[in-house]
């Protein structure tokens, strides 16, 4: 009787334990499929939510080592920021235990850890396009936010519809931002500031130049701007290149000078050693080049607007009839302000885009290969001149393009490159012919962006 209990409870051992193997087994198999569903839904909630936006501010936050720095710079938003906003950190491959450090914040940031530093320019970028909010704001990892800093801010880019980008007042910086400060120590920055950053549109005051160290803008800006330039080695004149492009609009820019921030000034700048010098000439060297006078660019945009249509942004300081593509290989002819795809090969310079800039030129009707040819020799299909898109030199040795009854003046032979613009057809108008020819837009480099955010 008691072999047969034993027996008993050994097959109900041996069955249960089959039972929860068999468990195992099907919730193993289960997994894989689990997951991938939850995979699913997760691409289709992104791709359904990718243009949807909150009303606030992204704060996009490049940072290359110096976590000491980061630490302080987040506690301090978290503390001292009342209205909606997100933070977006992204990493510049330090290795200082900045990786861990983002790991551990949860959903407190948003993040992304690059595998290369990609520079300030790129590493913003990268914010850019991963931003959700209405507002965009690029930050230093070394700055300190104080109380009502980005309200005082908010209030003075929302004044005025011409005001294109504001920036607060720092102890540290070049330029007019920056301010004397009585305190000596970390401990000092709060109290000044509470005291400081009372609200006075009075002390709003238009600028040509804010530093790239802490810059509000609105999303609407950025889509008629774009991405920074990436020819900017690690950092430097990135700024003041945003700058020009967002004048040249028609935009004002603003020093809201009742927000005051705490601003260690460029320790990553500052952590390159002797190696400071080369970065910071090599970048002045394409400002230069890119540029040549940006100043009287913008005095000149200024004397045409009012009789030019800027409602494509930046796009509308780029040429016509040239080839382009974005990130895909889809190839666009560029032609009455839109972008007609191009049917069958051709073999002319293509000019890469980043999708921001591409996508600001609506779609056209396709046109032929042959077309686009014809179109970059400034011919029709018959071979009759339309003149459209040729160049022709000025008297003042200047680079001109001439299109639709207008001349519009090549910012520089940097510029003229990036758009494969010296190897369209020259000498078919003359001096003379040029001269009669109205002012219209000038034509600026696109920036450089890598094929991958």
């Amino acid at each position: 009787m008691r072999r047969q209990a034993h027996a008993h409870r050994k097959r109900k051992k041996s069955t249960a334990t089959s039972t929860s193997a068999a468990r195992k087994t099907k919730k193993s198999s289960r997994f894989p499929i689990g997951m991938e569903a939850g995979y699913q839904e997760g691409v289709r909630t992104g791709y359904f939510g990718f243009g949807t936006y909150f009303e606030g501010t992204s704060i996009i936050i490049p940072s290359y080592n110096k976590v000491d720095f980061l630490k302080k710079c987040i506690t301090s938003i978290e503390h001292h920021t009342g209205s909606a906003y997100e933070i977006i950190i992204v990493d510049n491959a330090s290795t200082d235990g900045t990786a861990a450090y983002l790991r551990g914040l949860g959903n407190r940031v948003r993040y992304r850890l690059l595998e290369t530093n990609r520079g300030f320019a790129g590493a913003t970028n990268i914010g850019m396009m991963m931003a959700k909010g209405s507002y965009l704001m690029m930050l230093n990892n070394d700055t300190i936010v104080t109380e009502r800093w980005l309200d005082n801010m908010m209030a003075c880019l929302n004044s005025d519809p011409a005001i294109g980008m504001v920036g607060p007042v720092t102890n540290y910086i070049s330029g007019d931002q920056r301010i004397e400060v009585p305190y000596r120590s970390v401990k000092g920055i709060a109290p000044f500031a509470r005291l400081y950053n009372i609200p006075n549109p009075a002390k709003w005051q238009r600028t040509d130049r804010l530093t790239g160290f802490c810059l509000l803008f609105r999303r609407e800006l950025w889509d008629r701007t774009g991405y920074l330039d990436e020819g900017y080695r690690i950092g430097n004149y990135e700024d003041d290149d945003y700058n020009i492009r967002v004048r040249l609009q028609g935009y004002a820019l603003a020093i809201a000078r009742d927000s005051f921030i705490h601003h260690f000034g460029s320790v990553s700048m500052k952590a390159l050693g002797e190696k400071f010098v080369e970065v910071n000439d090599h970048n002045l060297q394409v400002y230069v080049e890119k540029w040549g006078n940006p100043h009287d660019l913008v005095h000149q945009v200024q004397a045409v607007h009012a009789s030019v249509n800027l409602a494509q942004g930046e796009s509308a300081l780029f040429p016509q009839y040239v080839v382009v593509r974005g990130v895909t290989g889809a190839l666009f002819w560029v032609e009455g302000g839109m972008r007609r795809p191009i049917v069958g090969q051709v073999s002319l310079p293509v000019v890469r885009l980043s999708q921001v800039d591409l996508r600001r030129w609506p779609i056209g009707e396709s046109i032929a290969a042959e077309a686009v040819e014809a179109g970059w020799l400034g011919r029709s299909l018959d071979g009759a001149p339309t003149l459209q898109g040729v160049t022709a030199a000025g008297v003042d040795g200047s680079f001109y393009v001439v299109e639709n009854g207008v001349r519009r003046r090549v910012a520089s032979a940097k510029a003229a490159e990036a758009w494969c613009l010296q190897l369209k057809p020259a000498g078919l108008v003359t001096e003379e012919q040029l001269g009669m020819l109205p002012e219209g837009l000038p034509i600026i480099a696109p920036v450089q962006v890598a094929d991958q955010l």
